[in-house]
């Protein structure tokens, strides 16, 4: 019998399959003895000491659902030393042998930063943004963009109605990984991001030519980190765009929403790796997936490094923007 306390947190911001990870986590802790503790809204929950004792119960039903049951929070004030060691010293306190963590690339730096304080940690990677480096896909990526792409092709369907230009603006305040994505799998006219730079005066021309050629409709999908998509509305109009534009903030119903098939099935994987990692007493990592392989990453090698978009991506974007 293992009869170590194992608490459960997720931080930062929500991700689609932080639901259908904590059910596996929950049930597979259990089953191996290991008691169980979910901490509430984050990382704040550590220095509040919110928490409680899990069941199986507790992770029934929720496998379908967005959001996390335990809750979460930005809690700026964790990136301080002292907050830090409160947490290390409130989890001892606690009677917590080993973290676990979900959550996203400021709440990897989090992790990081108690770990080398001496909490036994692991950390499981889940940003819509996908932006953490150490794993080529985080939970809640799949999700964001199934929603987007929906979204963009019921708004082009509109859009060929009235003859509009629509801006379609996307979260990704740092990363510009989902409006690229999305732009070159919905065939997206234009597309803004924050990692490159875009030439407002080529956008104008190519979708002025669109609309004499008859183009019944162009769609620009712009990262919220490029600029807010009022605020490129306002640029395109001044440059005579000829096209009457909208604008369409999807905002946080990017976040919510059923986890997609490939976000619970990496949610198992990722799930089953942790409950691995703590079984062998391998801490200070985070799961990932690498070349379609399940592995892991030192937290140190997580922080330290910038996660960069598919350069093949980038490109595509000059060779489909324009195509019929």
């Amino acid at each position: 019998m293992n009869h170590k306390k194992i608490a459960l947190v997720t931080a930062g911001g929500d991700a689609p399959g932080m639901n259908s990870c904590l059910r596996y986590l929950i049930k597979g802790l259990i089953d191996h003895n290991y008691d169980v503790f979910g901490i509430y809204r984050g990382y704040k929950g550590i220095i509040d000491k919110n928490y409680q004792r899990l069941t199986k119960r507790d992770a029934g039903g929720i496998i379908q659902r967005g959001g996390t049951i335990l809750g979460t929070s930005r809690f700026s004030q964790f990136t301080q030393r002292e907050v830090q060691k409160q947490a290390v010293m409130n989890l001892e306190e606690m009677g917590i042998d080993v973290l676990i963590v979900i959550g996203g690339d400021g709440s990897m730096h989090g992790a990081e930063a108690i770990s080398r304080l001496g909490v036994n940690l692991i950390a499981i990677p889940a940003s819509i943004d996908n932006d953490i480096f150490g794993t080529d896909e985080s939970l809640g990526a799949d999700t964001a963009l199934n929603t987007i792409v929906r979204s963009v092709d019921i708004i082009k369907d509109t859009a060929s109605s009235l003859d509009r230009a629509f801006i379609i603006e996307v979260m990704g305040n740092t990363s510009g990984f989902l409006a690229l994505n999305a732009s070159v799998t919905t065939g997206a006219e234009a597309c803004f991001i924050p990692e490159c730079e875009t030439d407002i005066d080529e956008v104008v021309k190519r979708l002025n030519q669109r609309f004499v050629e008859g183009r019944s409709n162009s769609i620009i999908i712009v990262a919220e980190g490029y600029g807010s998509g009022f605020k490129i509305k306002e640029l395109l109009e001044k440059k005579g765009i000829r096209y009457e534009l909208r604008v369409t903030v999807l905002g946080h119903l990017q976040r919510g929403g059923s986890p997609t098939f490939k976000d619970r099935k990496l949610s198992l994987e990722f799930a089953t790796h942790a409950i691995n990692l703590l079984i062998s007493e391998r801490f200070g990592v985070m799961t990932s997936m690498r070349d379609d392989k399940i592995t892991e990453c030192a937290l140190t090698e997580v922080v330290s490094k910038k996660k960069t978009l598919d350069e093949s991506l980038i490109k595509m974007i000059d060779t489909l923007k324009w195509e019929d």
